[in-house]
């Protein structure tokens, strides 16, 4: 095995390691709404559950240039947000945000993504999500070039056709995840291994 000592590598190494190594990585598309209204939405792979009791989740969010990205600030500055997954029906549009846009821009209406209202928050879902989560923020953890974000779920929103009694049909979701570089991963072969008693 090689042996590579992170303090030796450049970030940009270190990255390429990471996000090479942590695969397949769950991707939220995220909306939120600056102070002057206007709705914002990016995705992002540093992203994960954190507990079921109360529902939270987790998203890490880099700067951009040594500044904090506008997900970051508005989400520091409203409280609020909503997670949608990304899946195969809406992965070109999604991709389609990570476009370095004008905070006075919307990359929903770049993307051509239909706004929906959130039932308890005020920021907007996107309607061609299978899956959106509005979120309050818990917490945020300020690290040297990134935030950590915790977000508690204040309300699920499920497409009926991939829901049966709080379980999600894998296949039907067709979640989508991300690798290393422009590549992505498609829900394929599944398995099934019983747990030890």
């Amino acid at each position: 095995m090689i042996a590579i000592d992170p303090l030796t590598n450049t970030e940009r190494d270190n990255y390429k390691l990471l996000v090479g190594t942590i695969i397949p990585r769950p991707i939220a598309f995220v909306t939120t709404v600056s102070e002057e209204g206007v709705l914002n939405g990016a995705p992002f792979s540093y992203f994960n559950i954190v507990s079921s009791n109360p529902p939270m989740i987790s998203l890490s969010i880099q700067h951009s240039a040594g500044k904090l990205k506008d997900t970051a600030r508005n989400i520091l500055d409203t409280k609020e947000f909503v997670v949608h997954i990304v899946d195969r029906q809406n992965v070109e549009q999604v991709n389609m945000t990570a476009a370095p846009l004008a905070p006075d821009q919307s990359e929903i209406s770049l993307a051509g993504l239909t706004p929906v209202d959130s039932s308890v928050i005020a920021v907007p879902g996107v309607r061609e999500a299978k899956v959106r989560m509005e979120c309050r923020l818990e917490q945020a953890v300020k690290f040297p070039g990134f935030e950590l974000i915790i977000g508690k779920v204040v309300q699920f929103h499920i497409d009926e056709a991939i829901y049966d009694q709080c379980r999600i049909d894998p296949v039907q979701l067709a979640a989508v995840s991300r690798l290393a570089g422009n590549n992505y991963a498609a829900i394929g072969e599944i398995f099934t291994i019983e747990r030890p008693i």
